[in-house]
């Protein structure tokens, strides 16, 4: 008696899905996610199913193929490591196109390096999503890269050159909040501010928004001049130290960028953590045990997933020619004590 021929029903049971998905693949009857597709497609590999050429000619020609690419910023930084993951789960989601992705990371703000990755990148991409600092270089390597045809978007901070569209929080309301946060606890004393780099226009919004509000509505509250620290978590231990230092009655800090173990460790050398009333704009596993501690009162968090979905489905849209609806900002998120 011959060897059992496969069903479907086998190859649903081997993917983790019903017999109606497997047919759905087979047939092309109505779309399926990519990354469900494959694991269809593998397992009919696996129990060499009669017509598992039919099933890979199906997945490669039922949807269109893009290739997106990214640039971020430092990979040592947990936060651009989750961005990471979140663009390839967001990539692979997509039901409609089979898109790859290829993403780089720089590990300094050089407009140079930021330009030559732009041009490298761009002329092998249908678009190109950028985390980058604003410079006449960079400007100039994204028309270059429009000239190729490559789509360009601007992530998390905007850019002043003439990009598809920006997806981030607005960082002038956000500012704007953390000033909000700071005179719920102070009405008077000294503030210092830290800033990543004023090439990050969106850190620049921050502290405008931030100052705007502390003006308007804490005019007895003295900030500081801001000091920049180049979105590095060693600088902001060194930036922090010489504020603390230098101000021996600051009752405030605001941190615009990512860093913040820099600066809790400097807090907890000077002695002031918790004494301190410190707003930030990052969440990992130190600013949440600093929130639980004290040392850190409240943290307004940026939607990764988020940024990841949107940029994406922004992309797409741009690939496809398709009338896009005027971007809103993302929203930010307020994390205390007690809604971590």
């Amino acid at each position: 008696m011959g060897e059992r021929r496969v069903t479907m029903a086998d190859i649903a049971s081997a993917a983790g899905v019903g017999i109606a998905t497997v047919d759905r693949v087979l047939n092309g009857r109505t779309k399926v996610r990519r990354t469900t597709a494959e694991r269809v497609l593998e397992a009919a590999s696996r129990l060499g199913y009669h017509a598992t050429g039919l099933i890979a000619d199906r997945i490669a020609g039922a949807h269109p193929f893009c290739r997106l690419g990214f640039i971020l910023q430092k990979e040592s930084k947990a936060f651009y490591r989750t961005l990471h993951s979140a663009i390839e789960t967001a990539a692979g989601a997509r039901a409609d196109t089979r898109v790859s992705t290829e993403v780089a990371f720089v590990d300094a703000l050089s407009p140079d390096d930021l330009s030559s990755r732009i041009v490298d990148m761009s002329g092998k991409l249908d678009a190109l999503g950028v985390v980058s600092i604003d410079h006449p270089s960079v400007t100039s390597a994204i028309d270059a890269a429009k000239k190729t045809g490559c789509r360009v978007f601007s992530m998390l901070s905007p850019l002043s050159a003439p990009v598809e569209g920006h997806i981030g929080i607005d960082g002038r309301k956000a500012g704007r909040a953390a000033g909000w946060l700071m005179r719920r606890y102070l009405w008077e004393g000294e503030v210092g501010i830290l800033v990543g780099s004023h090439r990050y226009l969106g850190h620049e919004a921050l502290e405008v928004g931030f100052r705007s509000y502390m003006r308007e509505h804490a005019p007895d509250v003295q900030l500081k001049e801001s000091l920049v620290y180049l979105d590095d978590a060693a600088v902001a231990y060194e930036a922090a130290s010489e504020l603390l230092r230098r101000a021996p009655d600051l009752s405030g800090l605001y941190q615009c960028g990512g860093g913040v173990r820099g600066v809790l460790k400097a807090l907890q050398h000077d002695g002031r953590a918790g004494r301190i009333v410190y707003i930030c704009h990052e969440i990992n596993a130190a600013s949440e045990s600093a929130l639980l501690d004290g040392t850190i009162a409240a943290t307004i968090a940026t939607p990764i997933e988020s940024v990841a979905s949107r940029t994406i489905d922004a992309m797409l849209l741009a690939v496809q020619g398709k009338r896009q609806m005027p971007g809103t900002a993302l929203e930010f998120r307020i994390i205390t004590p007690e809604n971590i």
